[in-house]
């Protein structure tokens, strides 16, 4: 497979730091040599290789935002371009980064006392412990505020009851945040692997992020002392950050599978014979290329404006649903498109597209989907609700 080059028609690069091409380019070589290689494999056999972590660690990609703690303390823009590059190769991988960086060591350095930071964020960013975040359950998904799993005090300690559903990393994770009601709202706890009533099973027969760890959690009475509560938990709205986070690097990610397809789309279309010319001559064809780079330049231009914004402490969270939004729908749009293009090979996995296109259905449901963050940007435009029945009557 040939280096990939980048889509870049606007120069996209200009608008960057030299610093910032060089984490790009770090994360984009490393992708290309170490992992495009094996990744038809992943997928096919449905599998996440633990040998990536110690690597992922090395490329400084865990905590990456993070200041202190081992970690290496870099921009949102970084963090969005690595998501991206992550992504090109699948997003299965992206999925453990966003994971370990958004959902478990941010909360623990947002949320977290100073022995739990000391604890867990070095640890972390060498890739010595994995973490995974525990909220969705199995019909509690857009609907967070009315959680079953529950926390009750008991002396010196929390007993969980509840159960969790779509974990990213739950059976190779050392610690799951679980967020459970307690007597008074919403609250994140720390339990650790191998606490007694604490299971993590496989969730078998997916179809779409096929090279990542997806997993069910069950706690059955399980008691942890109260200094696994992350203090600085209250409510809902704690739970959310952390998502506002990760739904920050998925709009990256998806610039980055939507730019695999159309390079391989491209690709295609210049070399493959049909009535005796290649079929990126045919008027059809060259409107569907351009529509998928016009796309792609939109969605790097508004991934690259909310990475300064946020790096500026600017950036609302309705900011960031307008790209997860946007940038999925569209990337999933481009990858059905590639696969129109590749016709029957589209389904092949030889060609990559078809791994991208199940994944992204996934990842337009997955951190808010596209519905709900319509309604989050339409109640922000009209200031009126529309979430429910209730809300908007």
């Amino acid at each position: 497979m040939k280096p990939f080059q980048g889509v870049d028609y606007y120069r996209c690069d200009d608008l960057l730091t030299l610093e910032e091409r060089s984490v790009r380019d770090t994360v984009r070589r490393w992708i290309d040599n170490q992992y495009m290689p094996k990744v038809e494999e992943y997928f096919d056999k449905g599998y996440f290789d633990p040998d990536l972590i110690p690597q992922l660690a090395e490329l400084g990609l865990l905590g990456i935002k993070i200041e202190g703690y081992d970690c290496p303390g870099m921009s949102n823009v970084d963090y969005g371009l690595a998501c991206q590059e992550l992504e090109r190769g699948d997003s299965g991988l992206r999925s453990f980064v966003s994971v370990q960086n958004s959902l478990v060591m941010y909360p623990i350095y947002t949320f977290g006392t100073e022995e739990q930071k000391a604890r867990w964020l070095p640890a972390m960013a060498r890739g010595e412990k994995v973490g995974c975040f525990g909220l969705t359950e199995y019909d509690i998904g857009s609907d967070p505020g009315n959680l079953k799993t529950r926390a009750t005090k008991k002396g010196g300690d929390y007993i969980i009851h509840g159960s969790k559903m779509w974990i990213t990393n739950g059976e190779i994770a050392d610690v799951a945040l679980i967020w459970a009601q307690t007597e008074e709202t919403i609250r994140g706890f720390l339990v650790e692997k191998g606490t007694p009533g604490f299971e993590a099973y496989d969730i078998a027969r997916k179809y779409s992020h096929r090279a990542s760890v997806t997993s069910g959690l069950m706690l059955d009475e399980v008691r942890v002392p109260a200094e696994n509560l992350l203090p600085g938990t209250d409510g809902l709205k704690s739970a959310l950050m952390c998502l506002n986070e990760a739904r920050f690097g998925i709009a990256w990610g998806a610039v980055g599978a939507a730019m695999a397809c159309y390079e391989v789309a491209l690709d295609y279309a210049k070399s493959r014979i049909q009535f005796e010319v290649p079929i990126a001559s045919f008027q059809l064809v060259q409107r569907k290329l351009v529509k998928m780079l016009a796309e792609i330049t939109k969605g790097q231009l508004l991934c690259l404006q909310l990475g300064r914004l946020k790096d500026d402490g600017k950036a609302r969270h309705t900011q960031i649903s307008l790209a997860k939004m946007n940038n999925v729908s569209e990337a999933l749009k481009i990858a059905r498109t590639a696969r129109n293009i590749l016709g029957a090979n589209g389904v092949a996995l030889d060609y990559h597209v078809i791994r991208h296109m199940l994944n992204l259905e996934a990842v337009y449901t997955y951190e808010g989907t596209h519905d709900i963050h319509t309604l989050i940007v339409g109640r922000d435009i009209t200031g009126l609700d529309a979430f429910s029945a209730k809300a908007s009557s």
